[in-house]
């Protein structure tokens, strides 16, 4: 497989080149919604006897339906495949953190698909595929961009003490102040998105992508009530999807008020698995999230064009994938693929258009990864039409037994043996791909200063992701002796120089001290407090220490009333790993911050 080498100047040439035509005449617009952690039956149409989505039933009423539709079982990677149309593995993008969640910079991206062919792209709501250049959505082709960091509000990259309700978003890379449930505010942005284009009649691409119904569990009061008599959990992430529900009749409501209904590709899907839907309803699957039996990865997608005569609902039940997305909303719209860019999914144009013939013997991959380096057969499914190899050894009949509990693989050794071929292959042609460590880019002047959190540490032990980890999950017990710093960022280097590394215990926003205690914020409404409720616990630090490569190069004494230290270093071109930490009584402490800029 040839990767498509990419960068700012040479995509914007290359997408200018691009033929352009339409079957229908006229280029469709796309609305895409993708949800976080909500599962294939965590909707009514579905069969969810409790659960309140009367505007996405609708909407799968009137739709194009992907019963077999597959996703990889976590988020990062899910959206590396959707955005790229390749798997998850080649792109860089197999875990969620850990440096493992940034799409390679040379992979494309449906924005620059999109924009490329004429296209507005605005992104909403959850990126996940990397919050530095070359890796965050304004870097790949989307012009409109409000989101939060990480993989989740209140997560390390996110704007300091986020919650569920108001605090404050990237929008176009700078951090502004927002008012509102998360969900409503990221619909609301997409719809003014959706309104200046179909105003400046431009085609477009909306991209919304929710942080909910992922956790922490927080839900505004009046959707938890609707879910009476189940746990505060279910409360909340039931309460969450019927928010999505809401927003979601809203935005089809507003593409009829500005008469572009009939000609916008609407499409409806999911990330991964249900989070906590299983213990109520689960379509008869076995697992959940993180799963690589079905429950884990088989999601729902509708999808609603009425221009193409998509607006009743049609059942589609052959095997599909997200690497299928990109390749099928091209040929959609009429355009045609980069060249050079061979995408691992196919069109299923023809599907959607009734045509069924010879899919039957496809086969396709998913797995959990969520290590640093991939591992084979880790948490795997081979998947056919109808079967599923789980984990290299047991296979399922699913046409037969949906919920996986009765391994056929001594009665079919044969299709055992074809399906361990087929991903013997797969792994042998991705896995030199694994050692293209993603680093963060410094002394770019697209992006002179780079801001890094302990959410990209590469090391063994998962680091601190979020930020109630950052503020009380330390290692500070007194039984715990000769802490080691083992984690460090991946950085690139791109003009040599002296740069400036400042580190911190708390981010920039905050102000506060190095060895400050913070008390216990503001709770939210939900099943879960917000992880700025937590107190955020001191450290004792006496100093900081730049670690670049393995070599300690310069300690700095902490006082009581330092808010940072920052060290000048000179970074020669090329990769490096940097991993400054704290000396506290325990030994050694990862600093949680550094912003990294040029001296000059």
């Amino acid at each position: 497989m040839m990767n498509w080498k990419l960068n700012r100047l040479s995509s914007c040439l290359l997408f200018l080149t691009l033929p352009f035509f339409c079957l229908w005449g006229q280029r469709p617009n796309v609305v895409i919604v993708i949800t976080d952690d909500q599962g294939y039956g965590d909707l009514g149409c579905t069969g969810n006897p409790i659960i309140k989505t009367p505007a996405i039933d609708r909407l799968a009423n009137e739709s194009v339906w992907l019963t077999d539709y597959h996703v990889a079982p976590t988020c990062s990677p899910t959206r590396a495949a959707l955005m790229s149309g390749h798997w998850t593995n080649r792109t860089g993008a197999w875990h969620t953190i850990m440096g493992r969640s940034m799409l390679r910079e040379d992979e494309g991206t449906l924005g620059q698909f999109f924009k490329g062919a004429g296209y507005e792209t605005g992104m909403f709501g959850k990126w996940h595929l990397g919050d530095n250049f070359p890796y965050r959505p304004e870097d790949r082709g989307f012009n409109e961009v409000y989101r939060h960091g990480g993989g989740g509000v209140g997560q390390t990259p996110d704007v300091w003490d986020n919650s569920y309700f108001d605090g404050g978003y990237f929008h176009n890379g700078k951090i502004v102040p927002a008012e509102g449930f998360c969900t409503d505010v990221f619909f609301e942005q997409a719809n003014r998105f959706i309104s200046e284009s179909a105003k400046n009649g431009k085609p477009f691409l909306a991209y919304i992508s929710t942080n909910a119904p992922h956790g922490p569990f927080h839900c505004p009061e009046k959707y938890m009530d609707l879910y009476k008599g189940q746990s505060p959990t279910i409360q909340a992430f039931y309460g969450m999807i019927t928010n999505i529900d809401e927003n979601v009749g809203k935005t089809r409501k507003l593409l009829k008020d500005l008469g572009i209904y009939e000609d916008t590709i609407f499409i409806f899907t999911t990330d991964n698995g249900t989070a906590r839907g299983r213990t109520v309803f689960n379509a008869g699957m076995r697992g959940q999230k993180g799963s690589e039996y079905d429950g884990g990865h088989r999601v729902p997608l509708f999808l609603h064009w009425p221009k193409a005569g998509m607006a009743e609902k049609r059942i589609i039940g052959t095997l599909c994938h997200a690497v299928d997305v990109a390749p099928t909303l091209l040929e959609l719209i009429g355009a045609k693929k980069p060249e050079g860019y061979n995408f691992d999914g196919n069109s299923i144009k023809s599907l959607l258009e009734g045509k069924t013939e010879g899919w039957s013997d496809r086969m396709l991959v998913t797995d959990s990864q969520r290590v640093r380096d991939p591992i084979k057969w880790k948490q795997s499914a081979v998947m056919s039409q109808g079967w599923r190899l789980v984990n290299g050894k047991e296979l399922y009949n699913i046409d037969s037994d949906s919920g996986q509990e009765k391994d056929l693989s001594g009665k079919h050794p044969e299709r055992v043996a074809r399906m361990r071929a087929f991903y013997d292959a797969w792994w042998a042609e991705l896995e030199p791909t694994f050692a293209r460590t993603t680093e963060l880019y410094v002394g770019h002047p697209d992006h002179p200063v780079v801001s890094l959190t302990s959410h990209d540490w590469i090391q063994k032990a998962y680091p601190p992701w979020n930020q109630g980890q950052n503020r009380n999950r330390l290692p500070v017990h007194p039984r715990n002796k000769d802490l080691k710093h083992d984690g460090h960022w991946a950085i690139k280097v791109v003009q040599s120089g002296i740069y400036k590394v400042e580190v911190r215990r708390w981010p920039a926003e905050s102000g506060k001290k190095i060895n400050e205690f913070l008390p216990a914020g503001k709770n939210v409404p939900g099943a879960d407090k917000a992880f700025r409720s937590h107190p955020g616990l001191g450290i004792n630090a006496t100093a900081a220490t730049l670690r670049l490569n393995g070599e300690d190069l310069e300690t700095i004494p902490v006082e009581d009333t330092t808010e940072s230290v920052t060290f000048e270093v000179n970074l020669p071109a090329g990769k490096h790993r940097l991993s400054p930490y704290f000396t506290i009584p325990q030994g050694e402490l990862g600093c949680y911050y550094a912003i990294l800029k040029s001296r000059s």
